[in-house]
């Protein structure tokens, strides 16, 4: 069995909690797909596997499966060269790397898609392990070089921790603290209840939230409203000893003032998968914090995002072609 099989097996997509509803706009018109600027068997054969009629592209071209995340440019100039293309799908959960081609494409009457929720099981159980590591101290035993015994150390066992975001990651990663019996709030656009999170607030409450949190795990969508959500003032409203982990975007958390709570001390420790900037350059102060966990942007490695955004691609061309709904509708609106 190859990886990417046996990946497939093991993942499975995970929905956003109910909360705030995407505009849904007419349904695009069909017509043969194109798969750029990569077309991967593992891609061609999902978008056949579903009815399309997958075909290089050209003026007749009506859905498009965007496989690359270097930037919008390229897609830009695919999309003026073919404007009869009316569907388009992005490769990753995220899209704050094409925040500007989505604005500017407001209102054009195109269906965009992304792997929202795909990849939530890869980055929840991610998350699950940066928390036990920092809770554990591992960032600064991995860093020792002689027996150093002592009592450090902490359990996540009924611990209060708040989840930034509502997404497929924050809904999984519920699922995963369950049998912890982590007291969970999470902190969303909506005030709508989430299934296994003993209460809800809104973005405006964050360091209501954040008074007596434990452990904050970042989740959220890179926007406008979320850039540097966790800064300064939001670190000042944690409890000493509490702990940070990131694996949305580096840019929801202030990096400065990241570095100066892990200074201080009064934040315990930090996981990041993610960081502002992207890569981390070496010698910046995050790789020298002993009481902080970097991983380089891995919790959903290929073997995994390739079977799910094949699994992606069959679901959405079948609603492409009218059958069914679309997945990770994206709401232009809210950038997301």
């Amino acid at each position: 069995m190859s990886t990417g099989e046996s990946a497939t097996g093991r993942h499975r997509p995970v929905a956003g909690a109910p909360g705030v509803a995407a505009r849904t706009g007419a349904r695009p018109e069909p017509g043969p797909v194109a798969i750029e600027p990569e077309a991967q068997p593992a891609f061609v054969a999902a978008a056949r596997s579903a009815g399309a009629d997958v075909q290089p592209l050209s003026a007749a071209t009506r859905g498009l499966v965007w496989t690359s995340s270097s930037g919008e440019g390229d897609l830009e100039a695919v999309l003026a060269a073919h404007p009869g293309i009316s569907w388009v799908q992005l490769p990753w959960a995220g899209v704050d790397a094409f925040s500007g081609l989505l604005a500017r494409h407001r209102g054009d009457g195109r269906t965009w898609t992304s792997a929202k929720g795909a990849y939530a099981q890869p980055v929840a159980e991610h998350a699950l392990a940066l928390t036990l590591a920092v809770l554990r101290e591992l960032p600064r035993r991995v860093r020792a070089t002689g027996w150093e015994a002592d009592e450090r150390g902490r359990s996540l066992y009924g611990a209060r921790a708040v989840i930034v975001g509502a997404g497929g990651i924050a809904v999984e990663l519920l699922r995963l603290v369950a049998p912890f019996d982590v007291r969970a709030t999470v902190v969303r656009r909506a005030d709508a209840p989430v299934p296994g999170a003993a209460r809800t607030l809104t973005f405006d409450r964050l360091h209501e939230a954040l008074a007596d949190a434990e452990v904050v795990v970042v989740a959220a969508a890179l926007t406008a409203e979320t850039r540097g959500l966790l800064g300064a003032s939001a670190f000042a409203a944690m409890p000493d000893g509490a702990v940070l982990v990131n694996v949305a975007r580096g840019a929801v958390v202030d990096t400065d003032a990241l570095v100066a709570a892990l200074a201080s001390g009064r934040l315990a420790g930090a996981g990041l998968d993610v960081t502002e900037p992207e890569p981390l350059p070496s010698g910046h102060p995050l790789w020298r914090a002993s009481n902080c966990l970097v991983t380089p942007h891995v919790a959903d490695t290929e073997a995994m995002t390739v079977p799910l955004f094949a699994r992606r691609i069959a679901e959405n061309a079948a609603a492409f072609l009218g059958h069914g709904a679309f997945a990770g509708r994206i709401d232009l609106g809210a950038g997301y």
